[in-house]
């Protein structure tokens, strides 16, 4: 048996300072030739539907855009959690916009962002890079139409991101099926055509690092019909999984791999309509779906950012939306020491 702690930023830092002390005070002298700055720190704002995804090479967190309390509030921010979150100012930036999809590619070193909803209400297609420092447009010869909440994973077996599905209502059916690849050293998105596949849908994906696979839950049609399947991608074609049990049918949960736990942890959502938020906890096994309960639990939400970083050995999760509340908290869920 293994025992979960789930606990808010403050005391996560707390702990993490009185941690680090002694080996500050050691390498007190080395501080001479180095500049000693203080860095004023804050949190995003409240806000759902943003783009997030642990970037491997800064080992930092990084957050994009999002939608706030009001429909009008959407941002264009870019922000990075160490520990804490810092505010960046990016030379060159996507323009605003919510349900931007997002992940870390390992193979090119960078994160990459695709599509989402502006502020202006048009979907897009464009897709950009972050290499720690600032943004960058990639023009890549062919890309995914243009789409709102693509799900998108880091297929570290084909070394590729794969992106699925998403919705975008001005080019007909709302909701999309289709699977493409990103290959972010080549700089080009690939269609694919797999043999099987999820029916058209929003929803959420995450790569399994023990079994090699890219695991799909769930998600709707965006007009009322909610999904229970669960779907594994091996870089050829999608199959459908049938474990002994599964979180109940939702849309806008969120997923993301827990290297401490070697399983798959997923999320909250929305069950029928909106005002329906939900905050239970489950992990998938690479057989099966256990839901499993932390002392303490995050209120209900959906539409939140939710990634694992490594160097801590914590699931870090972001605001999100619930009922009429824009959550703009951090959480982190961990193994007890």
């Amino acid at each position: 048996m293994f025992s979960i702690r789930t606990q808010s930023k403050t005391t996560f830092l707390m702990a993490r300072l009185l941690f680090v002390a002694p080996s500050i005070m050691m390498c007190a002298g080395a501080l001479e030739a180095q500049t000693v700055n203080w860095v004023a720190t804050g949190s995003p704002s409240a806000r759902s539907c943003m783009g997030m995804a642990y970037d491997g090479a800064t080992q930092s967190t990084v957050l994009f855009g999002g939608v706030g309390p009001s429909s009008d509030q959407v941002y264009g921010d870019t922000w990075i959690w160490r520990g804490g979150w810092l505010q960046k100012a990016p030379a060159t930036s996507p323009s605003p916009r919510t349900c931007a999809g997002m992940a870390y590619d390992a193979a090119a070193g960078n994160s990459v962002l695709f599509g989402g909803y502006s502020s202006s209400g048009t979907f897009l297609n464009d897709t950009w890079t972050w290499d720690g420092t600032t943004w960058t447009q990639q023009f890549p010869p062919i890309s995914p139409s243009a789409r709102s909440q693509p799900a998108m994973a880091y297929d570290a077996t084909a070394q590729t991101v794969v992106l699925f599905g998403g919705c975008n209502i001005s080019s007909g059916p709302c909701v999309l099926g289709d699977t493409w690849t990103w290959d972010g050293v080549a700089k080009a998105w690939t269609k694919l055509n797999p043999a099987s596949s999820p029916s058209a849908r929003r929803a959420p994906i995450a790569y399994d690092n023990a079994s090699g696979n890219v695991l799909l839950f769930g998600g709707d049609n965006a007009v009322g019909v909610q999904y229970t399947d669960t779907w594994n991608w091996n870089g050829t074609t999608w199959t459908q999984q049938l474990p002994a049990s599964s979180p109940s049918a939702r849309t806008s949960a969120a997923m993301t791999y827990d290297a401490s736990l070697g399983m798959i942890v997923l999320f909250g959502g929305y069950a029928g309509i909106w005002e329906d938020s939900l905050n239970d906890t489950w992990i998938w096994n690479g057989t099966t779906w256990t839901q499993i309960h932390p002392a303490t639990t995050p209120p209900n939400r959906y539409a939140f950012g939710m990634d694992y970083d490594p160097v801590d050995r914590v699931v870090v999760m972001f605001g999100g939306y619930s009922s009429t509340v824009a959550r703009g908290d951090t959480w982190l869920l961990a193994l007890e020491p």
